[in-house]
């Protein structure tokens, strides 16, 4: 579907940005609706990354085609949720949860550029195999 090839894009390309431009909240940081801005894309990153599995865009091989920018989609979601959950729980806190956002985060720049990668390729080439 076209629509969920658009929603792709965009949602990765936005959170490739917001991922790699810094700490989530210097990005838009005079905006009061920041963080639910992010919630919101984060969660609508990882529906469209699971919708683009169950229905490709193109006729052909049905998996292959969306692989990468559906798994990107969805880790753009974990990523973003869990960036908020971070930064909304208290700092000395050190749970499970606390420790996984904590490692996930350490990794943000290098997502937030494979992401936005992966958004343009995806623009640039829409039925190459593995793309």
């Amino acid at each position: 579907m076209i629509q969920l090839y658009f929603l792709s894009i965009l949602c990765n390309g936005l959170s490739g940005y917001i991922l790699f431009a810094g700490n989530e909240n210097e990005v838009m940081e005079k905006q009061r609706f920041a963080p639910i801005f992010l919630l919101v894309l984060g969660i609508m990153s990882a529906v469209t990354g699971i919708l683009k599995l169950l229905s490709p865009t193109m006729d052909g091989i049905l998996l292959l085609g969306d692989l990468v920018p559906a798994a990107a989609g969805v880790v753009a979601g974990i990523m973003l949720v869990f960036g908020l959950y971070r930064q909304s729980s208290p700092p000395t806190s050190t749970g499970s949860l606390d420790n996984i956002a904590a490692n996930l985060m350490t990794f943000r720049k290098p997502i937030g550029l494979g992401l936005i990668a992966s958004a343009i390729l995806h623009f640039l080439f829409p039925q190459a195999l593995f793309l």
